[in-house]
């Protein structure tokens, strides 16, 4: 009877006990809380490899001996390079773009000076531009930009005639507008066209012949995008 008495008290415990217990171990072995999600980083850098047409739009300023050559005029060559460009996002719709590359191009006499080979030159014209680039378009990223081109002119070669043919480095304003169409986080395409106000101090023969050209090129380009 004792022993009968004792196992239904046990018995009794253990239905009691259980439940609080089998809670106790849930408490103890629930799911970790979920982990925040991962915020991809945003990197500041982009650059570009676009091919370009440098097509000047000519017009000159001569003298000779200190009398203006009326009617005097110059033709300058068009030009296609490959160029690279390097641009840097202060935030996400400010950046900063250099572009880089090196154009030749040959220099006639145009209007009363038809005809007359001048000469031909490089030029290195490394351009600094700040861009607003807008939102809300999806995937087509347009952008304006407005900066400043150093134009150095080096290799410069005289033609027909001339004894000597010398351009002078020069400072221009730039402005540009273009777009990039992302093909996904990284790749893209762009189009982008640029317009240098131009010119330049020109010497031949010694400065017998001088006075001041303008180039005033519109460059225009497009090319893939790379976002890092």
């Amino acid at each position: 009877m004792r022993k009968t008495t004792l196992l239904a008290a046990t018995a009794a415990v253990l239905a009691c006990g259980f439940p609080g217990a089998h809670a106790a171990d849930l408490s103890t072995f629930a799911a970790p809380p979920a982990p925040a999600p991962v915020v991809a980083m945003w990197s500041p850098w982009l650059v570009r490899v676009r091919a370009l047409g440098v097509l000047p739009d000519p017009g000159a300023r001569l003298s000779a001996a200190g009398a203006p050559l009326a009617g005097a005029g110059v033709a300058i060559t068009d030009s296609a390079i490959p160029e690279l460009d390097i641009s840097y996002f202060f935030t996400r719709n400010i950046a900063a773009e250099l572009i880089l590359g090196v154009t030749r191009h040959g220099i006639q006499g145009a209007g009363t000076l038809a005809g007359t080979r001048i000469g031909s030159t490089w030029i290195l014209p490394p351009t600094l531009t700040l861009q607003y680039h807008f939102d809300g378009f999806g995937p087509l990223k347009p952008y304006l930009g407005a900066g400043v081109n150093y134009s150095i002119f080096f290799g410069d070669q005289k033609r027909g005639g001339f004894t000597s043919f010398r351009l002078s480095n020069s400072v221009a304003p730039a402005l540009q507008a273009g777009f990039d169409y992302m093909l996904d986080e990284h790749w893209g395409l762009n189009v982008d066209v640029k317009k240098l106000f131009l010119d330049t101090k020109v010497k031949l023969n010694a400065g017998a012949i001088r006075g001041r050209v303008d180039i005033d090129p519109w460059i225009v380009g497009a090319g893939v995008t790379y976002r890092f």
